[in-house]
């Protein structure tokens, strides 16, 4: 099991379950590094003035968001703690919904929670408590400068954060050309229906995720494998520094913008969601490879 991401307690009303967040999902893709064809020297990311095209070191980098008249608001780190002054230790339950409730479109990334600091009765009892009342906790958590939408799981004798999308984040099918809703307005036939309906019968079976796997990946490792038995390989020659005077090959947009949105309030039941400035910045910063 990898070290803990981040320490802090499920607050439950006036209990609050001491626990660790550890990662439940891991990358399993090719990783493919970028080389020069003509020197096989590694290529990286340098941060680049856009304009001068010169390489910039990190203390001169600033926090902009972007406004439509094209001018830009400077953000530092202790501004944006002041604007959103909330513990950043806490995964807070706000309510419990059933988890058929949550539609498969807003489920992000899956962590196990450990209890520590002898919390295990309190944990356990969160647990059983969830389990037996057939339901989820929706809760906010703060990792990593960003406030995360969670919903709290009991599977087996864990207890799971699953990170949620935000309802804004989710684009509406508005736009589509889809077949209207309903058997009728689509003009299906019974008869249609029902050799539907039995095909699906007949290909419904329990879900087992350890039939299935990436059958790309698996592929790409064999072709790899081939082609190193072939003695098909190249030779890179591991320095710390590219040397200088080397034009660059890669340019980052480095103008950081500001993730989430900090300060939504009260949970979505109680208010309208709005959007700000900060939330309609939230994107991440797009790298270009030459």
């Amino acid at each position: 099991m990898p070290r803990a991401i981040w320490k802090g307690a499920i607050s439950f009303g006036l209990v609050h379950v001491p626990v660790a967040l550890y990662p439940a999902s891991e990358e399993d893709d090719i990783d493919f590094n970028w080389l020069d064809k003509r020197s096989m020297d590694p290529v990286g990311y340098r941060r680049i003035n856009k304009r001068t095209g010169k390489e910039i070191d990190k203390e001169n980098i600033v926090k902009g968001v972007k406004q439509e008249n094209g001018d830009y608001i400077l953000v530092d780190d202790d501004e944006i703690k002041e604007a959103y002054p909330k513990t950043t230790q806490t995964i807070e339950i706000e309510t419990f919904v059933n988890a058929q409730e949550i539609p498969f479109v807003y489920l992000e990334k899956p962590y196990y929670l450990e209890p520590v600091a002898k919390g295990e009765k309190v944990y356990a009892l969160l647990r059983e408590a969830m389990l037996q009342a057939g339901v989820i906790g929706i809760a906010r958590v703060i990792m990593h400068t960003k406030e995360h939408l969670a919903a709290l799981i009991p599977t087996g004798p864990a207890l799971m954060l699953n990170t949620l999308r935000w309802a804004t984040e989710i684009r509406p099918a508005d736009g589509l050309e889809l077949p209207a809703a309903g058997k009728s307005a689509a003009n299906l036939k019974d008869s249609e229906l029902k050799m539907a309906s039995q095909l699906i019968k007949d290909l419904t079976n329990k879900w087992k995720p350890d039939a299935y796997a990436d059958k790309f990946t698996d592929a790409i490792h064999a072709l790899i494998a081939k082609k190193a038995k072939a003695g098909k390989t190249e030779k890179v020659e591991p320095f710390e520094e590219a040397p200088e005077g080397l034009a660059q090959s890669n340019v980052v947009d480095l103008t950081e913008l500001l993730k989430r949105s900090l300060g939504k309030g009260k949970a979505a039941s109680e208010a309208t969601p709005r959007k700000t400035a900060a939330r309609a910045a939230a994107k991440r910063p797009a790298r270009k490879r030459a």
